[in-house]
């Protein structure tokens, strides 16, 4: 009888451990399920999408800082190409203008009104010349806020009878915004913008 009690005791005693380290194990992967479930909404929430040379990119804020003078370098390039890149259609200028400038200051405006009022465009339109514009390249001082840059490109006009080749310089400063738009992807905003040089470096006549 002594022996069949301390039987149940010895077997009440591993159901009472099993249960214990059942209850831990249990408890633990519980546990370890809740890290992960918070772990991955924390970095779906950093996840953001950048856009560069019209290609989605996917990084991560903590990342952004790197891919930072990307962006900075796509935005600049995105102004200089929808104020520059014109056809000779007053519509469609007024459509590139537009998109230019939302992502910048009144500084392009300003720049915009000064050739408009000197019959810029309506030379354009009248010559029936259409303008491109290359970025060569674009410096950026990132150790200063707002961003300093100095934007080199190539500019060509074109005639039915000629090509003119422009050098191009601009400078000006990029500020961060608190948000992005559909206009203003990137979320920055160009200002104390000016053109240093706009010189012709060469003229080609068209062929016959």
């Amino acid at each position: 009888m002594f022996t069949q009690t301390k039987n149940i005791d010895t077997v009440a005693r591993l159901n009472r451990r099993f249960n214990i380290m059942l209850m831990l194990v249990t408890a633990t992967i519980l546990c370890f399920g809740i890290y992960k479930s918070y772990d991955f909404a924390d970095r779906a929430q950093n996840r953001v999408r950048i856009l560069y040379n019209g290609k989605v990119l996917e990084t991560f804020l903590s990342d952004r800082k790197h891919y930072k003078p990307v962006e900075l370098r796509d935005h600049i390039k995105t102004f200089h190409e929808d104020f520059f890149n014109l056809v000779p259609d007053d519509k469609q200028i007024q459509v590139t203008i537009t998109k230019a400038l939302y992502l910048a200051d009144e500084s392009a405006k300003r720049q915009y009104d000064d050739l408009r009022e000197h019959g810029y465009y309506a030379n354009l339109i009248a010559g029936n010349i259409s303008q491109q514009v290359n970025i060569d390249s674009t410096v950026l001082d990132m150790n200063q806020v707002p961003y300093a840059f100095t934007c080199y490109a190539t500019e060509k006009l074109v005639r039915a009878t000629s090509t003119v080749t422009r050098k191009l310089v601009t400078q000006g400063k990029v500020r961060e915004l608190n948000s992005e738009t559909d206009n203003n992807p990137h979320g920055f905003l160009i200002q104390n913008w000016e053109v240093i040089s706009n010189k012709d470096i060469d003229s080609l006549a068209a062929k016959p």
